[in-house]
């Protein structure tokens, strides 16, 4: 949890300089998101769809090339379940939280509006879950104006455990 509270803190460190040095030139842009999640595997069998929030940046660079970067929230509901041979005796998955920290790579294709996005990190689970995995997400997205919407698939390793989910992400970026 600290750990990913300083990594926000540094993250929030470097969009305040990225804005104050690059303004004019808009090569960076920060702003909220929301987003969605559809478990896949076994990970949809203990859990219904996530949602989450948070804050991105983005910082071009040549080319089409961009670095990117995100800290932000997100929780999947647990699912009922059935634990007697008979019925009637029902469980309840505990709802996973996490703080997942992502960085990466996007490149914006000379067709307008479309880029693609790999992103790594890490999720730091609270509540019944603990620890922290290592995130993988791909993604395509358009962007338009400020607005920015991304279809991902992304991962959560852990333990040799692996958590996976498509996911929908829309912000603002001023």
């Amino acid at each position: 949890m600290i750990k990913t509270i300083q990594i926000s803190l540094l993250l929030m460190l470097f969009c305040v300089i990225g804005t104050r040095s690059q303004a004019q030139l808009k090569r960076f842009s920060i702003g909220p998101y929301v987003e969605t999640g559809v478990p896949t595997g076994d990970f949809k069998d203990t859990h219904s769809a996530g949602w989450g929030g948070g804050l991105n940046a983005d910082i071009k660079l040549i080319a089409g090339f961009g670095v990117t970067g995100s800290a932000g929230y997100m929780r999947f509901s647990g699912k009922s379940f059935d634990y007697s041979a008979g019925g009637g005796a029902v469980g309840k998955y505990s709802a996973l939280q996490a703080f997942p920290v992502r960085v990466g790579v996007k490149y914006k294709f000379s067709i307008p509006l479309l880029y693609v996005k790999v992103e790594g990190g890490t999720a730091t689970y609270t509540g019944d879950y603990d620890g922290t995995a290592v995130l993988f997400a791909p993604g395509v997205g358009i962007r338009f104006l400020g607005l920015d919407v991304e279809a991902k698939y992304e991962s959560w390793f852990k333990d040799g455990d692996r958590l996976g989910f498509f996911g929908l992400k829309a912000g603002y970026n001023f």
